[in-house]
């Protein structure tokens, strides 16, 4: 499986609006090279409409895609030369440019809608008719646009109180006066989702005559967009995070709304299908970002001046019976006091020390949703990945048991010093991910770079003994090194590898720091001839060589049957 969000796709220098989308030229052209180089999908990130200000997919928005997928070739059929040569970047590749793209896309959006208000396109405008009435979220998405341009800011607890409070509950009187005030404005935000639609299944296409799956990337947060309108299903005080843990020890305060626990067999369930039915409508199977935020969430207040240090003290929603810093949880409690461990933390994986097979039910519902619509839709739910890291808390391990799914193994991270280890691929099992890094992590060549000789001396003990290479002495070379770790993944027990693009290709800069807000997060792309730049990495030792990786993995799985 090759790993790429869609901001980091090449763009051919006279389609390059700041940024990439799969539905590109250059990113047929990488599609192409994946399938000869022996890849069978292709992983993208979440693929929902960000903020301006905010670039990151996993604060997209839930159903709305982002107008960025629309390449400039599609624009080029609809608006004249004159307005794409305003929003072409003169000096073509290089770091995405969010706002530029964002920018750009709108202005190419409102010239073509004119476009099609004038009478161009007929058959388009019947074919954006019929998608605004088959999709519901088109219609509340559009206004929530059209008031953030209104009031100036895309956060709708600044706005007046009568919009900010416009679903909660709902007001359909003002909800009507609002869209019919606003009914340009969310005609053309709609077209702009059909346009982004129409992109999303030619993509399908190219990816199928490649026989190419498509995993989409079901994040666990939620855009403002989505907290506005969906606002009565959240539970209100409160917000989801990521606990200390090994990944990130001082924890993350993400921000995120949290489900109302006694809605899931309710609205807050009938969103969440929604969202489910959505996602397999659009991809061959998923990546379930964060999987513990459908099974055992953790949460902190939401109103504290020191968000850091409550979510230090947060709580798992289900698993907190009798705490007092948290007593609205003891309602909606599964674990029963006489469950937990004491003398651990709480966000410990051991926290809860047993449950019974009805309290695992219970702790299933929304992944139990999700194993129904992969189902509903033809899709075999074996093949969901879930980004299950270093904390898998006792309700989550018994879901994955329950439904026979894995685990994610990222062996940059992997302890060489315990056997035991999550993350080392000898600990992998069949229905597990494994792979060298991710969106989050350091570039393997980065990293090697980084490591002190100890480390770099250790890693080749281990490589050569796993893999009983025949040349140990080549470990000494990044590129070997870098690609005998990808041996070690392709000839472990796992039926399932990912290798982010950045690996594969030999990036050495970073495209997300977790935690961290800064400027060249979310920013990496591939330059357009990123064929010739992979073969030059390659001949200096620099990439990955995945022929050389296959070799190696099979011969250290022959040297293995031989010993059996």
């Amino acid at each position: 499986m090759l790993a790429i969000h869609d901001i980091s796709f090449p763009s051919d220098p006279g389609e390059d609006l700041g940024r990439g989308s799969p539905a590109a030229r250059a990113a047929s052209r990488l599609f192409a090279y994946a399938a000869s180089l022996g890849f069978t999908g292709i992983q993208l990130g979440p693929q929902g409409q960000t903020s301006r200000d905010n670039p990151s997919p996993y604060d997209g928005a839930i159903f709305s895609r982002h107008l960025g997928l629309v390449p400039m070739g599609t624009w080029a059929d609809l608006v004249d030369e004159a307005e794409l040569s305003t929003w072409r970047l003169r000096s073509p590749g290089g770091p995405a440019q969010h706002g530029h793209a964002w920018d750009g896309a709108r202005a190419l959006r409102a010239v073509a809608y004119a476009e099609l208000t004038a009478g161009a396109w007929p058959d388009l405008r019947e074919e954006l008719a019929a998608y605004r009435r088959d999709h519901a979220w088109c219609d509340r998405d559009g206004l929530y646009e059209a008031l953030a341009v209104a009031r100036g800011v895309e956060d709708h607890r600044a706005w007046p109180v009568a919009e900010r409070d416009l679903w909660f509950p709902a007001q359909p009187a003002l909800v009507a006066a609002l869209a019919a005030e606003h009914e340009e404005a969310i005609d053309r935000y709609a077209f702009g989702q059909l346009l982004a639609h129409r992109e999303h299944v030619r993509v399908r296409g190219v990816l199928l005559r490649h026989r190419l799956a498509l995993y989409g990337d079901l994040q666990v947060g939620y855009a403002d967009r989505d907290a506005w309108v969906f606002r009565s299903v959240f539970f209100d005080g409160y917000r989801m995070g990521a606990p200390p843990s090994r990944t990130n020890p001082e924890g993350q305060p993400w921000n995120y709304p949290v489900l109302d626990p006694q809605q899931l067999r309710g609205d807050a369930g009938a969103l969440v299908a929604a969202r489910f039915d959505s996602a397999f409508d659009r991809y061959d199977s998923m990546r379930i970002d964060h999987p513990h935020g459908l099974v055992c969430p953790w949460i902190y207040c939401a109103d504290s001046a020191n968000p850091l240090a409550a979510v230090q003290s947060g709580a798992r929603v289900y698993d907190s019976p009798d705490l007092p810093d948290h007593p609205r949880l003891a309602a909606v409690a599964i674990a029963r006091a006489d469950q937990l461990d004491r003398s651990l933390p709480r966000y410990a994986d051991a926290w809860v020390r047993d449950l019974d097979a009805a309290q695992v039910d219970r702790y299933a519902i929304l992944f139990d949703m999700l194993v129904a619509s992969a189902r509903r839709h033809g899709r075999d739910p074996l093949d969901l990945s879930c980004e299950v890291l270093s904390t898998m808390p006792r309700p989550l391990g018994e879901m994955l048991r329950r439904t026979g799914l894995g685990r994610w193994r990222i062996t940059q991270k992997a302890n060489l010093d315990d056997p035991r280890d999550v993350y080392r691929a000898e600990n992998a099992e069949p229905r597990d991910w494994v792979m060298l890094g991710n969106h989050d992590t350091a570039p393997v060549f980065a990293l090697i770079k980084s490591w002190r000789p100890a480390k770099r001396d250790a890693w080749a003990r281990h490589l050569s003994a796993v893999l009983h290479l025949a040349h140990p002495e080549r470990l000494s070379e990044p590129g070997y090194l870098a690609t005998a770790m990808l041996a070690e993944l392709l000839a472990s027990r796992a039926e399932n590898v990912s290798i982010f693009f950045a690996d594969l290709f030999g990036c050495e800069e970073r495209f997300n720091v977790p935690g961290l807000v800064d400027a060249a997060n979310w920013t990496l792309r591939l330059p357009h001839d990123f064929e010739a730049l992979h073969a030059q990495r390659l001949a200096a030792g620099t990439a990955l060589d995945l022929g050389l990786a296959v070799e190696l993995a099979l011969a250290a799985q022959e040297h293995g049957a031989e010993r059996r």
